[in-house]
């Protein structure tokens, strides 16, 4: 199959921005932590795309879009990339080993979400076994059965570019692992343990987040076509309806923060994720105002609780992913993705989205928290008091912000 260098270029330009989202994701979640975890925060997003870009040569590429095992992972057949030459394709005017690049990152940013569970007491050591048994064992499974031909796909579901493989895994994973690893040191006692450090590194780090998510959305069309162009628009018009709409309900009982109108605008873009290149217009701003309503109140439910998953990937990621699932079966065009939503009459597609996202809920935050309880109990998996009284800039990498 001929090679279309449009396409190609598509992906190896929207590969570079989802890479420009790991240092972001550090630097937004650097912005909220304490000052002494700074450079940690940043450091372990970077670590999460060492670990699974060398997770995805060996075998994790193979695990997520190998030939299908009943429905449930991929095969064995390209281990090492073995059989993958340069002008294969797999998918129509890509080449094979461009398509392997643009899902490796996917992968990548998913762990690196998952980090603000971990947030400001994490052992190195026990990350990086954490990140390869959860790459292996949560997400190279998710990304078969939704996009590499497991029983998700062949059920019809709909995941544009990752609402259940990549928000919600991420999402519901760092809840899971907050559980584990338990609450910092002082959390709920003094406010400098919750409260934002840095907000003009917060938003700097949205910023650059909203920039790369017209690569995360555009280049999962996987075609210089008018698809991508939807999905590119949809995204910059879902994140306008989520900061809006955030700005909005927050400013009903305080003042409109800045730290809330990127969240906003976060929460957005998660929710149209999975919808992207499958809604129209205006049901695209419906699910990014929705999503940002629907994250601002799983945020305060997670304050009430006092649970410490303090940078919100739960609240943002996790549900708002669901949210988009679910919307994506509501809103779905026939005209875009060849089968009609809930706003169609279609219930069954409803069904199907709804139902595939609530098992990646499940699945996500149950094996997340078997794999975090696991290596809690063999090597650990937060560092001492001291250390972290200390800050983990200092304690794990000898260096100060």
């Amino acid at each position: 199959m001929a090679i279309d260098s449009g396409s190609t270029a598509l992906i190896i330009i929207s590969a570079a921005l989802v890479t420009l989202m790991i240092p972001a994701l550090g630097l937004f979640y650097g912005g909220l932590v304490r000052k002494k975890n700074i450079i940690s925060m940043v450091f372990l997003s970077f670590l999460a795309l060492s670990i699974v870009s060398i997770q995805w040569v060996f075998f994790g590429y193979s695990l997520a879009f190998g030939p299908d095992i009943a429905g449930v992972i991929g095969g064995l057949d390209y281990v090492g990339l073995i059989g993958i030459g340069l002008e294969d394709t797999i998918v129509e005017g890509i080449p094979d080993i461009l398509f392997i690049l643009f899902q490796m990152i996917f992968a990548g940013i998913s762990l690196a979400i998952i980090t603000s569970g971990f947030a400001e007491r994490v052992k190195l050591s026990s990350f990086i076994v954490f990140g390869l048994l959860w790459t292996t064992l949560v997400y190279d499974p998710l990304a078969h059965w939704a996009w590499g031909g497991g029983w998700a796909h062949a059920l019809g579901a709909l995941d544009f570019a990752g609402g259940t493989v990549v928000h919600i895994s991420a999402g519901f994973g760092a809840l899971a692992a907050a559980f584990v690893i338990g609450k910092r040191s002082g959390f709920g006692e003094t406010k400098m343990v919750s409260a934002p450090q840095n907000i003009p590194l917060t938003l700097l780090g949205a910023g650059l987040l909203w920039v790369g998510w017209f690569g995360f959305n555009g280049g999962s069309a996987l075609a210089a076509d008018g698809i991508a162009a939807l999905a590119v628009m949809n995204t910059a018009i879902a994140a306008a309806a989520g900061a809006l709409s955030w700005m909005l309900i927050s400013s009903i009982k305080g003042k409109p923060s800045a730290v809330g109108l990127v969240s906003g605008a976060l929460a957005g873009l998660v929710g149209i994720t999975p919808a992207a290149g499958y809604v129209e217009i205006f049901p695209a701003i419906i699910i990014g105002g929705i999503a940002s309503i629907v994250c601002y109140y799983a945020l305060i439910f997670r304050v009430k609780k006092g649970w410490d998953e303090s940078l919100d990937a739960w609240a943002i990621h996790g549900v708002g992913g669901l949210w988009g699932a679910i919307a994506t079966g509501i809103f779905a065009s026939s005209a875009l993705a060849g089968v009609g939503g809930l706003i169609e009459g279609n219930f069954m597609q409803f069904a199907v989205n709804a139902g595939e996202a609530i098992i990646a809920v499940i699945f996500s935050f149950a094996v997340t928290y078997i794999i975090a309880l696991a290596v809690k109990k063999v090597m650990g998996l937060r560092v001492s008091e001291i250390e972290e009284d200390l800050g983990l800039d200092i304690s794990n990498h000898g260096e100060r912000a």
